[in-house]
């Protein structure tokens, strides 16, 4: 396709862009009237074209899901929220009543599958924390599951096991559909690749994908500890294509909990002195298991939030050797930042989470020798920043991830922690893979914005307009349609 009359960066420089056979054929001054090498044509209207925008952290099966559930991120107590869930029982009849978004951080009381049973007996209700790490069960629920739990509050591992148990109920090839749809919502929003942590038996689910239509995003899915067995056999690694448009990603390994539920690792105590958070594997077990893969080829994705887990998670990256990713990397020692770089480990991070984190945060680290959130540290000690977004905790909007990660706020207040924004070239770069810019011979996945968001701030550059969406020079969005 020949795309027409585009800037490239924040000059008002018009350029024509011609792809072919997927990759960046041609970059030459705009010339009115233009034909195209091969293929149809695009005008840009003076918008900007960049590498297209990369969410390296989705749970895709989960994001889609929420897309119907009932929002209850409002919510200030867990009797609030029963409140909520109460006014829209009647509206979801028979149905498992689903709910998303709850942070019980700094609540006055605590979710129990009692106060659930008080409010609506014997309704099936299931409630899912913002950050995924917790799954709050009604006891006519536990008991359909045959989960016994003594307060049905499911934290961690619990939790995802919980939510693999819910996809199970739903036999009806729903979750697939949906998942699919979710994609073309991906595209629209300029995304042309993701890598999907959802727990599950990936393969088996993305083959069956697979089968029911291709997905509009390239989609690269871990692998967690309980499946690596059998992709060692099958003697496939990061990257092996399965079917059109789907790779086998990282191995995921969940080191420790989360801010949330004063699990994530640290090294030192919570509020109260009582806990550190926790690890949900040994470090010898970490290594184990990071050896394991890498010996057949598939990278490591380590969720690494606390302080000590991201100590411990780079020891286990030092000891094996070969890089890989740490997913979420919130809270560093000063002495470990550097390490990631120096070991090839690349730190995933969700820049949306640091706002929506703040006050939490403020709550229980501060006052610490650790840096939160250190993206500029992390950048001029050279390590390698791939944005997501953790859908659904938060929503896969990358130029609101941008726009967190320079100016630090999404409110009126001031910048939090301001020390810590990134450069905009940086942030950027981050949310398109790593791409800075592209050049002939480059493959052609791309997105064409109505402005550059180089020349907007911090309100304006959430809500620019995406004009068109390609990957591998095919359309995936085409706003003018819309």
């Amino acid at each position: 396709m020949l795309i027409r009359s585009v800037v490239l960066d924040a000059s008002r420089e018009l350029v024509d862009v011609q792809t072919v056979r997927g990759r960046i054929a041609d970059v030459s001054a705009a010339r009115p009237g233009s034909k195209p090498i091969e293929g149809d044509v695009i005008d840009g209207r003076g918008g900007a074209l960049l590498p297209s925008f990369v969410d390296n952290h989705v749970h895709l099966t989960q994001w889609a899901a929420s897309l119907t559930r009932i929002d209850v991120s409002g919510a200030d107590s867990a009797v609030d929220l029963v409140d909520i869930l109460a006014r829209s029982n009647e509206r979801h009849g028979t149905a498992i009543l689903r709910a998303q978004g709850f942070r019980d951080a700094l609540w006055p009381d605590a979710p129990h599958k009692d106060i659930l049973h008080n409010a609506l007996p014997c309704r099936r209700a299931a409630i899912t924390s913002m950050d995924l790490h917790t799954l709050w069960l009604s006891p006519a629920l536990l008991s359909e599951l045959g989960i016994d739990h003594p307060t049905g509050v499911l934290r961690d591992h619990d939790c995802m096991e919980g939510l693999g148990a819910l996809d199970k109920l739903d036999d009806s090839g729903a979750g697939d559909r949906d998942a699919l749809a979710a994609t073309a919502e991906l595209a629209r929003r300029g995304i042309t690749a993701v890598t999907d942590f959802e727990y599950a038996d990936n393969r088996a689910v993305w083959t069956r994908r697979s089968q029911a239509g291709s997905p509009l995003v390239d989609v690269d899915f871990a692998v967690w500890s309980e499946w690596l067995e059998h992709e060692l056999v099958l003697g496939t690694s990061t990257g092996s294509q399965i079917a059109e448009h789907i790779a086998l990603g990282p191995l995921k390994v969940m080191f420790d909990g989360s801010l949330n539920t004063r699990t994530a690792c640290c090294h030192d105590p919570y509020p109260g002195g009582t806990s550190s958070g926790l690890l949900l594997e040994t470090p010898e077990d970490l290594v184990d298991v990071m050896r394991r893969a890498a010996e057949g080829g598939i990278r490591p994705a380590i969720h690494a939030i606390g302080d000590r887990a991201n100590s411990l998670a780079l020891d286990a990256f030092e000891a094996v050797g070969g890089g890989g990713r740490i997913e979420h990397a919130q809270q560093l020692l000063p002495a470990d930042v550097a390490r990631f770089a120096a070991a090839g480990v690349a730190a995933s991070v969700q820049p949306q989470h640091a706002m929506s984190d703040r006050d939490v945060a403020d709550e229980l680290w501060s006052d610490r020798a650790s840096i939160g959130y250190p993206y500029l540290s992390l950048h001029r000690a050279g390590a390698r920043l791939l944005f997501g977004s953790d859908a659904p905790v938060s929503p896969p909007a990358p130029l609101d991830g941008v726009a967190d990660a320079v100016w630090r706020t999404d409110d009126e207040r001031a910048a939090w922690q301001s020390e810590e924004a990134l450069p905009f070239s940086a942030a950027l770069t981050a949310a398109c893979g790593g791409r800075e810019s592209f050049e002939t011979g480059d493959a052609a996945d791309l997105v064409l914005l109505a402005e550059h968001p180089a020349t907007l701030g911090n309100r304006d550059v959430r809500s620019v307009p995406v004009l068109a969406t390609v990957r591998g020079g095919v359309l995936t969005f085409d706003g003018s349609t819309v």
